[in-house]
């Protein structure tokens, strides 16, 4: 490739690319890590990207009618971090980027969201970010429909590399956004034909651009290094009535001895290197180093959408004052005042009529109250809706034909789903949850993962919670997916006993706005437990009593979901015996772990047996059998110790112990 005819071609534009290019070549030499061929061969349409498409203003990083920019191939950061510094981001200085993936500085190794403005999630596990951009597109639909064209009405763009293509996640991602229609999103793949391990064709064959255009997408390409082209393919982009995917020829590592090959993917950190790729590029300043005219260039793309920015808040400051309030409130992720109260309502509705009911159906029962005072919840569930009763009667359906409907059909696509989900919540201004069965966390879990490490808290509604999934058989009982979340740092894991629990876990669950929150919900009927109204959110507390020893306290049973009706009856045999028996309700270990010690040795006192009971693996209980004052030598655990079967709900819980009769012995042989 002719490096010298390329700049002759378009000098002002070369010069401005190269800023991009130069930057990540000094970052990645100076951290001696990172990916320096991503950022060098997208640089140009990177800078024509900024220069004549994007509506942001650097000053105004979270104006919410911005458009959004998601680096999918987030292995690539030193491309945002290069447009955020250039462009004017105050946060993004040039030391954070001489400090490119040391301790302390916000430029991590891959975007993270929260660390820095301008970055709009995390991306760093390939594919996750194109399958955020389809949530973000799908929650600035339904917020261009709610509450217009004035208000909300812009796009999507998205980087993406072979390797985010090449992920699972990313064909579930595409057909849901070719099923949306989604005319606002664009992603612009960066075909430069190398991998870490080589050419792509090494293990890769697919027709990109076929396989979009099967799945609903207006296809277009480009040449990735003659801004013209790309600006005309971004153009037409804009126009179409559905998704579009620009094909970007580009060279990797453009420029360098190690264009073109696998070694131009990785850190190019050689002086020799860098220092001839400079010479290439007609670039003769020292390191980190921006010529003042092409920096204010760049500070002047940045600022150019500042008079659309102030346009869009006179035509806010025209809104209703309730109006106003409304938007703010859900942007900010605030709650209704009214939902307390509706939710205390709902408790002791339910405490004075003792349902017997599943807890996936006294879900559905919260979400009939919930949905009606929370206007921006975007529910949906991945082709299980008539199981995890993620619908309310209210809600419509999401889609081109209704952008107002509030209920997403995903289909078979838990991973895209949770991811969506994620870029919902990270757009602003709605609330998703999304259903499956329990057992398909493994699908969904690497979005779920993300939830937790960027602190944002879409709701996963997660049924089929055990055993009690019965005929099923082991494919979809869930034994080791409880261990799983909670072993996750910043994952709230609800498994709520009864209806009132499950209002409860909604009302927190929903209320949250730095933690993810997974229900897991039961198939079969569960009793009742809680029968006398309280007004406190008890299960807020993550543990509480929920019946005490009638004389001497000997033993203490813990239980979650399903099992805390069995643990109750376990108590009326201890009882009648004359063994004094509490029980504790255990609905999320994490936030009886933030309790103070005082409650915790309250609920939990040291002395008697305790016997933990959940249709589930042990892995995780030892933290309340023996710590917490609690003894090895007095304590036990009833539940699942292997994968489960396929027979009737009752029949299983049996055959594998899981009995009030069984609880009752253990503690005695404890005793």
């Amino acid at each position: 490739m002719d490096i010298a005819a390329l700049a002759a071609r378009n000098p002002d534009h070369w010069a401005r690319a190269a800023c991009i290019r130069t930057l990540t070549l000094d970052a990645v030499a100076a951290a001696n890590s990172g990916h320096s061929g991503m950022p060098m061969g997208m640089a140009d349409v990177a800078t024509v990207l900024f220069d004549k498409h994007l509506s942001f203003d650097a000053s105004a990083p979270d104006w919410p009618n911005r458009d959004r920019f998601i680096l999918s191939a987030g292995h690539g950061s030193m491309l945002i971090y290069s447009l955020l510094y250039l462009t004017g981001y105050s946060d993004m200085t040039l030391e954070q980027i001489k400090n490119f993936r040391q301790l302390g500085a916000i430029t991590a190794g891959h975007p993270e969201y929260g660390h820095v403005k301008g970055v709009e999630t995390t991306t760093g596990p390939l594919g996750q970010g194109i399958a955020n951009a389809v949530g973000f597109a799908m929650a600035e639909e339904s917020l261009r429909a709610r509450w217009g064209k004035k208000v909300i009405d812009h796009y999507t763009y998205c980087i993406a590399g072979d390797g985010c293509l090449m992920e699972g996640v990313s064909q579930e991602a595409i057909a849901l956004a070719g099923r949306q229609e989604l005319s606002r999103l664009i992603v612009m793949w960066d075909d430069n034909g190398i991998t870490i391990d080589g050419n792509v064709s090494m293990s890769d064959v697919t027709d990109q651009k076929a396989r979009f255009a099967a799945s609903g997408w207006d296809v277009f390409d480009c040449d990735g290094h003659d801004p013209e082209d790309i600006d005309r393919a971004l153009t037409e982009a804009k126009a179409s009535k559905r998704p579009a995917m620009i094909a970007c020829k580009t060279h990797i590592a453009i420029g360098s001895s190690a264009q073109d090959t696998a070694k131009g993917h990785g850190a190019l950190t050689d002086p020799q290197l860098v220092a001839d790729t400079k010479a290439a590029y007609g670039w003769s300043h020292g390191a980190f180093e921006i010529p003042s005219e092409l920096k204010s260039w760049w500070e002047s793309v940045g600022q150019r959408g500042v008079g659309a920015r102030k346009d869009w808040e006179d035509r806010f400051a025209a809104l209703s004052a309730g109006k106003q309030a409304d938007f703010t409130r859900a942007f900010a992720g605030e709650m209704p005042k009214k939902l307390s109260a509706a939710i205390k309502a709902h408790k002791k509705k339910l405490s004075e009529e003792q349902p017997k009911v599943a807890t996936r159906k006294a879900s559905q029962m919260a979400l009939e109250v919930i949905n009606g005072v929370i206007p921006e919840t975007l529910g949906g569930s991945a082709d299980l809706t008539g199981s995890n009763l993620t619908n309310t009667p209210d809600l419509g359906v999401f889609g081109p034909d209704d952008r107002k409907g509030r209920h997403i059909h995903y289909g078979i696509r838990e991973h895209a789903m949770a991811a969506a989900m994620n870029g919902m919540y990270l757009h602003g201004g709605v609330k998703p949850y999304g259903g499956t069965f329990f057992t398909f966390t493994d699908y969904a879990r690497p979005s779920m993962r993300l939830s937790a490490l960027m602190k944002i808290a879409p709701v996963y509604v997660m049924t089929h919670d055990s055993i009690g999934v019965g005929e099923d058989g082991p494919t979809h009982q869930p034994v080791e997916h409880l261990a799983m979340l909670r072993a996750t740092p910043n994952m709230n894991v609800f498994r709520p006993a009864d209806a009132v629990e499950t209002a409860e876990a909604w009302e927190i669950a929903i209320s949250s706005r730095e933690t993810p929150s997974t229900l897991a919900l039961s198939r079969q009927g569960l009793p009742t437990v809680r029968t006398e109204h309280k007004t406190k959110n008890l299960t807020e507390q993550g543990a509480y009593v929920l019946a005490d020893a009638e004389g001497k306290r000997q033993a203490i049973l813990m239980a979650t979901g399903s099992e805390v009706a069995i643990a109750m009856a376990a108590r009326d045999l201890l009882q009648a015996e004359g063994i004094g028996t509490r029980v504790v309700s255990m609905p999320c270990w994490e936030l009886f772990e933030e309790q103070d010690e005082r409650y915790r040795k309250r609920v939990l006192p040291g002395g008697p047996v305790r016997v933990a009971v959940e249709a589930a693996i042990r892995f995780g209980w030892d933290r309340w059998l023996f710590g917490e004052r609690g003894k090895r030598e007095k304590s036990g655990f009833v539940g699942m110790h292997d994968f489960g079967a396929s027979a009737p709900a009752g029949e299983l819980y049996e055959h594998f112990g899981i009995t009030a009769e069984a609880v009752a012995n253990k503690v005695k042989s404890l005793l």
